[in-house]
């Protein structure tokens, strides 16, 4: 598909799901955001699979929120990559970044799992390829990079606490932010869940409506997590998502859930499981959690 394509895509088939959250009023988003978080308990599947999960839900149309260990500190692995393209598009909105920029891509840059980049080796990529790369195919040379032309690591803190977010801590590049060390590169999901609505639900997001859709596009399109958040919502729900797994247990899955009717449900799913088992049965508790969550949420399939 061509860029030119791509972006006329964007602001016709993708409009709906991005302009969802400006058309509520700001008073209405105000109210939701303030709302406290429901006890939802999912010890059952705690208790039934090992290892610890970590769960929001959040009805944008109800205010309704959900929450399982929604203020525990769970490693975020790649889920990142979604915030680290939101903060770029803030650069390039300030006019501090261009998307056409071409960055070099060597064979330094290569750590563990890079579809896109690995290719590219000796020619250049685009800052807006390498953002499509890191979250639709999770490219972590093209999330290095990006934080490097970001501004590094404090730069990416900086975009945290630009959206009210004081807690989530940033600590170091892919691939050994995945890799579980006290409360380095942690996020807990009721923190997710508030960023993920001021990003991309908010009638005040910081996002341009442009920004936003290609973002959306982007998460939509990703062939990442099918038996995760995807597989757990009714037929004919569309899912914008970014997964995130350690491979050694960490298994995430965050985004925002658009019923073919009515106002969008924000998910954010951190689930540590035991590193001895299927990484299937692992995908398929997140997979339960949303079934559950919508169902409770008044959104059953």
């Amino acid at each position: 598909m061509s860029l030119r394509t791509d972006r006329r895509s964007v602001l016709t088939g993708l409009g709906a799901l991005a302009m969802a959250g400006c058309a509520r009023a700001e008073p209405e988003a105000a109210q939701e955001a303030a709302a406290a978080p429901e006890a939802f308990d999912l010890s059952p599947l705690e208790r039934d699979n090992g290892g610890r999960l970590g769960f929001v839900a959040h009805d944008t149309g109800s205010g309704r929120r959900l929450a399982w260990r929604g203020e525990e500190r769970f490693v975020y692995c790649s889920t990142f990559k979604m915030y680290l393209a939101a903060a770029t598009f803030l650069r390039v909105q300030a006019g501090e970044e261009r998307l056409d920029r071409q960055i070099p891509v060597t064979a330094e840059d290569m750590v563990n799992h890079a579809p896109l980049t690995e290719p590219a080796i000796g020619r250049s990529l685009s800052v807006e390829a390498l953002m499509k790369g890191a979250v639709e195919v999770s490219d972590n040379p093209a999330a290095n990079l990006l934080l490097k032309a970001l501004g590094g690591l404090e730069a990416m803190r900086a975009f945290y606490r630009s959206l009210g977010d004081d807690s989530t801590t940033v600590d170091r590049f892919e691939p050994t932010m995945n890799r579980l060390d006290g409360d380095k590169d942690t996020i807990t999901p009721l923190r997710s869940a508030a960023n993920i609505n001021r990003l991309l639900i908010d009638a005040d997001t910081p996002l341009s409506a442009a920004n936003k859709a290609l973002l959306l596009r982007w998460m939509t399109d990703t062939p990442t997590g099918q038996a995760r958040l995807k597989a757990g919502v009714p037929a004919g729900w569309t899912v914008a998502h970014k997964t995130g797994t350690g491979g050694y247990g960490p298994t995430n899955d965050i985004g925002v859930l658009y019923p073919p009717v009515g106002a969008p449900v924000i998910v954010a799913a951190y689930y540590h499981a035991a590193a001895s088992g299927p990484a299937a049965r692992h995908e398929a508790v997140i997979a339960d959690a949303a079934r559950m969550a919508l169902a409770a949420l008044g959104h059953a399939a």
